[in-house]
């Protein structure tokens, strides 16, 4: 911790939802929240009145504001009298990454509307490395297009009871089983390679998740092989959809990656602007 006397705040700030943490003098993290809204400016504001009354803290108690996200370009003018500073949305991400993961080195994985990947080493700066425009908005998307329905939460449990028997393409389906390759049977060979006109929506509904999954987990095990490293930690909002765990465990079985999923994921950005103001 720094000498800063006082909470210091973490904001991530998106088009409609507004995120919000802190850490209390003595290094505690405060639970983090989410709100939302029909604007930043709106979202922002009443992220900020939510925790400082669930969390007992007043406006004389924070030292610093931390910002970060499409949203924070919004904030021009002081919130409540107090100045913001603006921290790089893939600092916060890296940083946020290895404190929730306990980490000392990984690649970090922010899946959010699209998906933003990197390299980060404690106490050092992260390394931005890219990413894919693969996230919850293709799959929010394809899923309006294919299902007539695009809340997130709602595919997903449509999803359970679906079967990618009926919807993708896998090693086994194109190799004969006396002349089986050395990659795993059930490794998808083609996303929405195999459509049967049996599949329902629930199948189709899985096959959307686990394309998005897949291609997002594929950048990733490329970054990880890159950097000569194992540990992929999963952030973002997309982490909550429950699928994930089962479809990265299957993912880290068959590269040899240890896919992380921590406590708080879905807040690691946030958490990570918080940090910034700590660490400086």
């Amino acid at each position: 911790m720094s000498d800063n006397i006082g909470v210091v705040l973490g904001i991530d700030v998106g088009g409609s939802t507004t995120k919000i943490t802190g850490f209390l003098p003595d290094g505690t993290l405060l639970p983090p929240i989410f709100v939302r809204a029909t604007d930043p400016l709106t979202s922002l504001y009443g992220a900020l009145g939510k925790f400082t009354d669930v969390n007992d803290i007043s406006l004389d108690d924070i030292s610093r504001i931390m910002v970060t996200g499409v949203g924070s370009t919004y904030i021009t003018k002081p919130l409540y009298g107090m100045q913001c500073t603006n921290v790089p949305e893939f600092r916060c991400i890296g940083l946020g990454g290895l404190y929730i993961s306990g980490l000392e080195r990984a690649i970090v994985v922010s899946m959010g509307t699209g998906t933003a990947m990197t390299y980060t080493i404690k106490g050092e700066e992260p390394t931005y490395l890219g990413g894919t425009g693969v996230g919850g908005g293709t799959l929010s998307g394809l899923s309006k297009l294919l299902l007539g329905m695009d809340n997130i939460s709602h595919v997903a449990e449509l999803a359970k009871e679906g079967s990618l028997s009926k919807v993708d393409l896998t090693i086994r389906d194109i190799t004969s089983r006396d002349r089986m390759s050395v990659l795993p049977e059930h490794m998808t060979a083609a996303n929405f390679g195999k459509v049967s006109d049996l599949a329902g929506k629930p199948d189709i509904a899985l096959g959307i998740i686990n394309m998005v999954f897949e291609t997002v987990g594929m950048f990733a095990v490329f970054a990880a092989r890159n950097h000569e490293l194992k540990d992929i930690v999963l952030t973002g909002n997309l982490t909550t959809v429950p699928q994930a765990a089962a479809i990265f465990a299957n993912m880290g079985k068959m590269f040899g990656m240890n896919f992380i999923l921590p406590e708080n994921s879905r807040y690691g950005t946030v958490i990570g602007a918080a940090l910034a103001g700590i660490v400086g």
